[in-house]
Order: structure tokens, then sequence, then C-alpha cells
């Protein structure tokens, strides 16, 4: 097949989306596939030899109307081209499939504002939103792309998601499809685990005995790093315990709650990690208590390290689970009681290992491999819709 994909940046090492065009890209051109890329910069080192690359060049200002302008353009340097498959993943529209990794804008909006912990701070939050540009023009765009040319094939990263397509823009279910992430289970070698562990828990001075918990996101408030400071704050004081919390650098806020909780020197803020292992196997269980995520990457790697898993409902990595096998759901991530007594529960190392070992079953049944399969199945489909049109 001749495909396009459509993604404004690709450089890998940033990671997220743009390291899994590359991913994805790599394996497509193994089978033998054109591969095309229409976008405003790429790192060709990390990307298929072969692949053919458009330069779609926008202007960066105003930065409000980037999305705007790169979006078009796109459709400009597609008219005449006979690709049998294009596909967009963020900011872009008409084309044969859309895959927003990040989910919904307008449900990731909504959820964002349950952070707060009061009602009237969410009715304070709604207030500014309506009158905040940006994120009316992050609006307006999502409704161009799914209310505006319909016939895109539109894949969900859960099934959370694929309701939320439905919920807010009515997306027929014929034109829906869930693909989830996958991780790569042979990544995490548990030969690696012994001495990255040692190294880790020695440069944050955690002793061997302690309990710890791995807390992983940039976005500390809607990852819900401060309801889990709370949840800390209730544990037993004489259990050894810490809570590892990598993420953004910035952290002074959070710094200044646990210090409020007087349980400073139960946390290590440890900021960015580049390589996620150090994480992983540094922890004895992974606890995410996010008030949104379409579907974290982190929740089956944690798994296939063999951690059990405290996420919430809000997590589209939840249907991943099966609790409390792999570990725990909670609510609403404002129950701090709730998730105290859910890490409470892996204090005990039988209850680790049972759900760790769990978790990494689990974890394993869905690999890259199985991913790449069905993307072939939906870009076959819209091969012939593109075809039948």
């Amino acid at each position: 097949m001749d495909i396009a994909f459509c993604y404004e940046s690709v450089l890998p090492e940033r990671g997220g989306c743009e390291m899994y065009i590359a991913s994805l890209a790599c394996r497509l051109a193994q089978d033998g596939h054109t591969l095309h890329l229409y976008a405003s910069r790429w790192d060709d080192t990390k990307l298929p030899k072969g692949m053919v690359f458009h330069n779609v060049a926008v202007s960066n200002w105003p930065r409000s109307l980037r999305p705007w302008r790169f979006g078009s353009a796109v459709l400009g340097a597609l008219k005449g081209a006979n690709h049998d498959a294009t596909i967009g993943f963020d900011k872009t529209w008409g084309l044969d499939i859309l895959y927003p990794q990040g989910g919904l804008y307008a449900a990731s909006a909504d959820q964002n504002i349950l952070k707060e912990p009061t009602e009237g701070r969410r009715n304070f939050m709604r207030m500014v939103k309506k009158f905040d540009l940006a994120h009316q023009s992050f609006l307006a765009i999502e409704r161009k792309q799914y209310l505006g040319q319909r016939g895109s094939l539109v894949i969900a990263i859960s099934e959370m998601v694929r309701g939320h397509f439905q919920k807010y823009y009515g997306i027929r279910g014929e034109d829906l499809r869930v693909v989830r992430i996958a991780t790569n289970p042979d990544r995490f070698s548990e030969q690696d685990r012994p001495l990255r562990r040692h190294q880790v828990r020695e440069r944050y001075g955690i002793r061997p005995e302690e309990v710890v918990a791995l807390f992983c996101g940039m976005n500390y408030r809607l990852k819900g790093l401060i309801p889990l400071l709370h949840a800390v704050a209730l544990l037993p004081k004489n259990q050894p315990f810490r809570l590892l919390a990598i993420g953004s650098p910035n952290t002074r806020e959070v710094r200044a709650e646990a210090r409020s909780l007087g349980i400073e020197d139960r946390v290590v803020f440890a900021g960015y990690c580049s390589d996620m292992r150090d994480g992983y196997f540094a922890a004895d269980m992974f606890v995410h208590p996010t008030f949104y995520d379409p579907c974290s990457h982190v929740v089956p790697e944690a798994m296939s390290c063999g951690l059990p898993v405290i996420t919430t409902r809000y997590n589209g990595a939840s249907e991943l689970m099966s609790p409390p096998r792999e570990g725990y759901l909670i609510e609403d991530p404002h129950r701090h009681h709730e998730l105290a007594a859910a890490m409470a529960q892996f204090f005990d190392p039988a209850k680790r290992q049972a759900c760790g070992q769990a978790g990494r079953k689990a974890g394993g049944q869905w690999t890259f491999e199985h991913h790449y399969r069905q993307m072939l199945d939906v870009f076959c489909e819209a091969k012939e819709r593109r075809h039948a049109a």
C-alpha cells in the first residue's frame, strides 16, 4: 500500500506520538509498503529509508493559528496525490484516518476540571474556559475534524475514548475502530532489575526495606499527584515507605504540598527520568491516580515490569486490568482514604508478588505486533473506502 502520514513534527527522540509514528513507519517499511510523511520538521535518521518527505511549511506567528494553517496546508499538499490511505494524528481533518492518541480535547478539558477539589472551584474554571481563546480554538478545530467532512475512519485508543467520540460528536459506530496502545515486554529484562534497583535506591537514599510506590506524570495536577500526597499522609507512620515521583522538574508546588502535609521525608521528587526502567525496577507498586488518560503507556509498561498497579476509571488503560487480579481501580482520585487503602494492600509482599505476576502475564498478551496487525486492517479498510468512493 501507499500510505501517507500527516503530523507537524516527527522527532522520535521526543517520545509520545512522534516515536510511535517512527515505530509504525519502520514496521510498515519491513513489509514493503510505500510511505510518505507530510510534516514541517522531521528526523530522517530515525525514519525508514525510502520514506518520501513532503515539507509542509507554515508560519509560526501567531502561534494560536499554526494548527489551523498546518491542517489546511496538509490538504493543499495532498491535492493530486494518489495515496491508498492518509492518516493524521492531531489537528488535521479531511483525511482517510484520524488517530488522536491524546484522546478528545473536549473530554480532556472536562476531565481536567475534575482535578479541582470543590464544586465551587470547578464552576469557576468552567467560566474561565469560556473566555479562553486557546481553549475555544482547540474545540473549534476538533469540531471541524469530526463534525465537518464525515467519512474518516476514527481510531480510538480505548473503549473509554470510543465512548467520548460518541458522546461529544455522535461519531457512528461504523466509523469507529478501537486500537489499543502496545508495549514491548522484551524491553524490560528482569536481568536489569537488581542493578538498576540498587543504583536508583542508593541515589535517592531509599533503604532496602522500604516499600516504594512509583508515580509518573509530567502534568502533576492532571495525573493526580496532589491527591496521592494526601493519601500518603494517611498511611501508617511505622510502615517503611517512600513515594518516588517522576516527571516534570518543576516540583515547587508539589514539594510545598508535601511539606504542608508533613510527609516531605516520605517523598522523593526525582524530576525527569530519561529511562523509565530505572523507576519501574526501583519500585514495588505503580500508582497512577489520573483524572484523565486516554490510555496511558505507563500502565502496561509497569505491568510488564511485574508491578501491581493502582489507577482510576478515568484511565483507558484500566481496561487492560481485571481488578483485583493485577491491582486496583479507584473511582475518584479525591477519595484519599480509598487510595491509601489500596496502597496499604501492597505492603504485603505476597500480595505484591501475586498481582505483579498477573500483571506481567496480562501485559505480555498485547504486543506491538498485535497492534500493528490491527493497524494494517484499518489501512486496508481505508483503502477500500477510498477506492469505492
